[in-house]
């Protein structure tokens, strides 16, 4: 069970801090089952989650594991959809985040910088699938380094000397 105040990862919603852990404080909701009241780092809003829920969530990761995954950068491969059907770009690109995976939100950044490129175009969803992955990503690394998010990509590329598909 997450304490009051913790940052976690809360499915594909990023990082939320856990502002309470009590019953839904609505008219006809069970008084008997705790929810986890979730403030997410990046939008507005709050989410409410059972804590028996079986929804993706973990604590966030170590400085060490931030840094190790930064050092990885480079040699993660970029995720590259060959199918230009919006319906299916869409599909591929969903199922990766539902890996939960950091490696995987680099490799989604890392391809849909390489598919914008080759088009020669921007995509209003391939930018909107990036800027929610690398929310996803930077809301992690800001809270596992001590740093504001938008302090993240300029760390990133300085660290892994100044690789700008990576970050």
């Amino acid at each position: 069970m997450f304490k009051i105040g913790e940052k976690i990862i809360y499915g594909e919603n990023g990082v939320c801090t856990v502002k309470n852990i009590a019953p839904l404080e609505m008219e006809g909701a069970s008084r008997e089952k705790l929810y986890y009241y979730l403030i997410p780092l990046v939008g507005s809003g709050t989410y409410f989650a059972p804590i028996d829920t079986s929804a993706y969530m973990r604590p966030i990761i170590s400085r060490a594991e931030a840094e190790a995954l930064i050092d990885a950068i480079p040699g993660i491969p970029p995720a590259i959809c060959n199918d230009n059907r919006f319906n299916h770009v869409d599909a591929f690109y969903r199922d990766l985040f539902k890996l939960h995976s950091n490696e995987v939100l680099v490799s989604v950044i890392k391809g849909l910088r390489c598919r914008m490129a080759e088009k020669k175009t921007r995509s209003t969803r391939a930018e909107a699938t990036m800027k929610r992955a690398k929310d996803i990503l930077h809301g992690e690394l800001s809270v596992a380094l001590n740093m504001e998010m938008a302090q993240v990509e300029p760390y990133i590329r300085e660290r892994i000397g100044g690789l700008d598909e990576a970050s």
